[in-house]
Formats: structure tokens, C-alpha cells, sequence
């Protein structure tokens, strides 16, 4: 049985704290960046900002500590932990040696500018360019970015039908959603199971955190597509906007934008391109994003619900006789219903499905987890089905857990085996040694066997030669 591959996935804040603090202050250059940033904050730490935004000298830190009261410490902690990660708070002396707290000043500019207004214009609107001929409503923007999304979601899950650009296949690749052998189809794996029953918003900001991983590796500069990403989040849904005085790298980015539905362009060459609502909403309650820990969690499970106005939500209804009844048309939703499920029969508008022990721990098998599993269930509930509490019938949901037990009962751990000691000393000096620095996983002295973990393999490697050397 092989280890089970977890979706790794970092929220706004543990991204941006993973960048230099170089790139961070050309960052808050960009009062849309600023107002992102802020707007993510705890609501503590906003505060915070606000009390700080118009002060120009430091605030000694002790007086900062009595802005909370004592049982809201560890809150006041975690905002601290957030600003100074952040580099929106720097530490700096004061007169007499006492430690105080000033805020950013380039973020504390830039977000004053947000705020009260004044500066350069965020994007140049296409009115410059006089009415468009081919205006796009709301409505068809919405579903044009579903129909592009949902292109990517069906290349996926192998239809036929779906064909997706070279550089964003290479992309699904390098981000482990899929993998491709010497001379055979790309197919789907197990990070891409667990990546297909996210919601729309989880799933485009995970995909958006792994194509800024290869920004610079393309030639772009982070700042420029970070700062027009945070742009494109403060654009009026059913506006055009100018392409004119875009540098060439944010006009190839606009190209990859216009691929996973973010934004319309009616040509390649078009002087105006339209937002959509997934671009809009992207770095809208991204912290709500699955965090590092994996998306198997309840946290992630409980990431973004579905976008507003992609028809995403409300067909399936489940019933406690372990039958699901899908009311849809879409080929992707019914294809998704299969990765837990057993297709039983297909009608026009509706598909029927039974959850069985088999097609449960076939998904789990797969890297879907239980959570994953149900989540999917209850944001897509029909409203018929929202009507009852809780949505789903208790015994469904604690089955499926069940069911996901029976695979758990053993826990794998990834480690180095050493053994063929020469004698019992050498195995307990080696297995102490190993012990004192928190990295044996199992050891069975009689048989001279011992585990360590990979990250420890090294130094215990290197404690063993040096012991070799002084017999």
C-alpha cells in the first residue's frame, strides 16, 4: 500500500511571508496590494493597522500590549505573529533603550493612498478607447469563465473532447495534479483527485500559487504580477478595461489569464479585455484557503464556498438508503460524482448513483479523503436537501468515515532502516544516539533493527562514521 499524497496548499499571509523582504517592500508600492494585504488581516491586527496608519513616530511596544486586555493575549500574540510576519510592523529603539513599534512605511503610504484616495489610476479603464462594439453583461461573462474553468477540470479527468495549451499542461505537471509518461496521455493523479472536489475559488488559487512559482523561471517579474493579480481583485464586474502601456510579460500573463477564465478577451490582439467574476474573487477570502496543513482537514473542507454565478451548487440530493440523485447536465459534475460513487442509471436531466463501501475506498485509494468527500456533498446540496439539518443524513456521513477507518488502521512513516550491526554495543550506542535526538521511529534490539526518520538519516549517518573512526 503506497503513502497517501496531501494537497499542500498556503494561504495569502504564509505566501507572502515566504518572499523576501526585498520583493515585499516593492510589493506595498502598490496601494492595491496594500488594501489586499489589510483586507485579510485579522480583524484584530486591522485594528491594529488603523490605530498606527496616521502616526508618524514608533509606539513604545509595552503600550501596544495594553490595547488588548490580559485573556485576550494569545489573539493579541497571533496579530503580532501576522504584522511582524508580514513586514508591515518593524521593531525600532527608543530613546532610552525602550523597544518600539512603527508600521511599514512604504505599506503605510501606499495604503493611506487606498484608502483616502489620490494617486495614479490602478488600471486604465477602456473608455479611452470609446464604446466596445462587442460589450459582454455579467451574465455571459459568468459563463464564459465557467466554460473555460470547467475546460481545464474535463482535460483533467480525460475527456476526449477537452484540449488545454502545452504551457498549461506542463503546469498541471509540474504541480502533481497530473503526470504524463514517456509516449502516453497525461492522466490524472492523486493530488488531482483531491484537487478536482475542491470548490472553483479553492481550486484557482491553488493553480494561480503554482503558476507563480514558475513567474520567474518564465522571465516575469513576481512584483508586476503579483500587484496587477491584486489590481485585477478591485475591477467592476461588466467593465473593459485598456491593454494600452502593459509591459509584454503582463500582456503573455493577460494570454494565461484569458485560458483559466480570468479574464475575456475577445481576440489575442484586442486593446481590451474584460475581468470576470473568478478573477474578481480570487484574492477575495483566500485566507480562508486551505492553509498548510493538508486539505484533508476540516479547515480545508471548509475552504471558499462556490463562486457566486457558476451554477455550481445545488443538484444532489442524498438519500439514507446510500442512493445519490444528481440533477445536472454537466459532464464534469457527473464525472465527479463517479470518483466515490457507482453509476447506477442516466437520464436526460438527472444521474443515479449508489456510495458503496468499494467505490468509497477505491476514491480513498485514490487520495480522497472522507472529509473531501463529504464536503463535496453538502456544498453541492440541492435546496430541497438544505431545508434539513444537518443537510446530510448523519448516517451517511459517519459511514463513509467508517469506511475510511478500515483503510487507516495502519500508519505509514517514512524512514531509513539501519541493521547488520557487528555487535549489540554498536546497535545501542547508534539507537541512544538516534533516540537523544528525536528521530528513531522503531527499533527491535533483539534482531539489532532500528528506523530513522529521513530528515534525522544524516546526522546519524555522520555520528556513526565519526564512532567508526575512534574504534
Amino acid at each position: 500500500m503506497k503513502l497517501r499524497v496531501q494537497l499542500q496548499c498556503k494561504n495569502l499571509h504564509e505566501y507572502l511571508r515566504e518572499l523576501s523582504p526585498e520583493i515585499l517592500d516593492r510589493l506595498y508600492n502598490h496601494p492595491a496590494t496594500c488594501l489586499a494585504v489589510y483586507r485579510e488581516l485579522p480583524s484584530l491586527a486591522k485594528n491594529y493597522v488603523m490605530r498606527m496608519l496616521f502616526l508618524d513616530h514608533p509606539l513604545p511596544q509595552a503600550a501596544v500590549a495594553l490595547w488588548v486586555k490580559k485573556d485576550s493575549q494569545k489573539d493579541h500574540d497571533q496579530c503580532v505573529s501576522v504584522l511582524t510576519g508580514l513586514r508591515l510592523w518593524h521593531n525600532q529603539q527608543l530613546q532610552g533603550g525602550l523597544q518600539g513599534i512603527v508600521l511599514n512605511p512604504v505599506f503605510k503610504d501606499n495604503l493611506r493612498i487606498a484608502v483616502l484616495g489620490g494617486g495614479k489610476a490602478w488600471a486604465d479603464e477602456g473608455s479611452s478607447l470609446g464604446p466596445d462594439r462587442h460589450a459582454r453583461d455579467v451574465e455571459s461573462l459568468d459563463r464564459y469563465a465557467m466554460e473555460r474553468w470547467e475546460v481545464i477540470l474535463h482535460f483533467m479527468v480525460g475527456s476526449p473532447s477537452a484540449a488545454v495549451s502545452q504551457d498549461l499542461a506542463q503546469l498541471l505537471n509540474q504541480a502533481g495534479l497530473m503526470k504524463s509518461e514517456a509516449g502516453e496521455a497525461p492522466c490524472i493523479t492523486s493530488a488531482g483527485f483531491q484537487f478536482l472536489l475542491l470548490d472553483t475559488a479553492s481550486q484557482l488559487w491553488y493553480i494561480t500559487l503554482q503558476y507563480l512559482k514558475t513567474v520567474q523561471s518564465r522571465g516575469m517579474d513576481l512584483v508586476e504580477i503579483l500587484s496587477f493579480l491584486f489590481q485585477l481583485s478591485f475591477s467592476t464586474l461588466g467593465r473593459d478595461y485598456s491593454v494600452e502601456g502593459m509591459s509584454e510579460s503582463l500582456q503573455t500573463f493577460l494570454q494565461h489569464l484569458r485560458e483559466f477564465g480570468l479574464v475575456f478577451q475577445r481576440k489575442r490582439k484586442s486593446r481590451r479585455y474584460y475581468p470576470t467574476r473568478l478573477a474578481i474573487t480570487l484574492a477575495a477570502g483566500v485566507t480562508a484557503n486551505p492553509s498548510s496543513s493538508s486539505s484533508s482537514s476540516s479547515s480545508s473542507s471548509a475552504a471558499l464556498s462556490a463562486t457566486p454565478g457558476t451554477g455550481e451548487s445545488g443538484f444532489i440530493v442524498v438519500e439514507t438508503n446510500y442512493r445519490v440523485y444528481a440533477y445536472t447536465n454537466s459532464e464534469l459534475q457527473i464525472a465527479l460524482v463517479a470518483l466515490f460513487s457507482e453509476m447506477l442509471y442516466r437520464f436526460p436531466n438527472v444521474v443515479v448513483a449508489q456510495i458503496t463501501r468499494e467505490s468509497v475506498q477505491q476514491a480513498i485509494a485514490n487520495g480522497i479523503t472522507a472529509q473531501q468527500i463529504i464536503h463535496f456533498l453538502r456544498t453541492r446540496a440541492h435546496p430541497v436537501m438544505l431545508k434539513q439539518t444537518p443537510v446530510l443524513p448523519p448516517t451517511i456521513t459517519d459511514q463513509i468515515r467508517l469506511w475510511e477507518l478500515e483503510r487507516d488502521r495502519l500508519q505509514f512513516t517514512e524512514g531509513v532502516l539501519y541493521n547488520q550491526f557487528l555487535s549489540q554495543a554498536d546497535f545501542e550506542v547508534l539507537r541512544d544516539r538516534a533516540q537523544g535526538l528525536g528521530v528513531l521511529v522503531w527499533q527491535n534490539a533483539p534482531h539489532r533493527v532500528m528506523v530513522v526518520t529521513p530528515h534525522g538519516h544524516s546526522e546519524v549517518k555522520r555520528f556513526w562514521k565519526r564512532q567508526k573512526s575512534h574504534t
